[in-house]
């Protein structure tokens, strides 16, 4: 018992999130960010579609995009 306690100890202390990972438009002017790739949202994008994580997407001030609401 002693050791089934110490070993879910070490596994929730050790445990990192991970991150979501949502898309966005390549260009300087890009204003959403996505998650899914395939979202209509990023149709016009002729910049090529980067994948980062949420936490980056919403430091670059990048909200939801609308279809994805």
């Amino acid at each position: 018992m002693k050791y089934a306690t110490l070993l879910l100890l070490i596994l929730f202390t050790s445990f990192t999130p991970i991150e979501t990972k949502v898309y966005i438009c390549g260009s300087g002017g890009a204003k959403k960010y996505h998650f899914k790739e395939t979202c209509r949202g990023l149709k016009s994008c002729n910049h090529g579609v980067n994948e980062v994580t949420l936490s980056q997407a919403k430091g670059l001030g990048l909200t939801l995009c609308g279809w994805e609401d």
